[in-house]
């Protein structure tokens, strides 16, 4: 599947909005009001992406501490219309080719609930790397949920590049 990523624009974020409160992601991916992702949006720490074919909306990703000093960044979440279809893994490429290419991002970091065998399968296919489980480190809706932590690496990157 080929995908074009472009930065999302205030008009994006009510396709943004429904695509997280699609049947099934209140258990995975979690959603903003509006007022948030506004001001996410125009906070220069995030940088929010669409992925678009022929013109359409596929899916977002919201990224954190974009260019970060610290040079580490976080994909705080992801989510496509039509999952099964390989449009996530090809848009979650994408998404780490811009932070590897547009910022001096070394550690590109995301969870994922350790149930949810479709996302870090995924992820793994891109190259991130699990790297354990941190222990009810999500507040989400309304219970302590573990998360299991994977990363790449830009050397990691840079060498799957060649």
């Amino acid at each position: 599947m080929s995908v074009t990523l472009r930065r999302a624009a205030a008009a994006d974020i009510l396709f943004i909005m429904r695509t997280e409160r699609l049947e099934g992601y209140e258990a995975l991916v979690g959603c903003w009001e509006e007022t948030r992702h506004i001001a996410a949006l125009e906070d220069s720490r995030y940088a929010y992406f669409v992925a678009v074919a022929d013109g359409m909306p596929l899916g977002f990703a919201i990224l954190r501490d974009w260019a970060s000093p610290e040079h580490a960044t976080l994909v705080e979440r992801v989510a496509v219309g039509e999952p099964g279809r390989g449009i996530g893994t090809a848009m979650m490429r994408a998404v780490v080719d811009a932070a590897f290419t547009e910022t001096d991002v070394h550690r590109l970091w995301i969870c994922c609930f350790p149930d949810n065998l479709r996302a870090r399968r995924s992820y793994e296919a891109i190259g991130f790397v699990a790297e354990g489980v941190t222990r009810s480190s999500a507040f989400f809706r309304g219970e302590h949920r573990d998360e299991l932590v994977l990363s790449l690496l830009r050397p990691e990157w840079d060498a799957g590049r060649g």
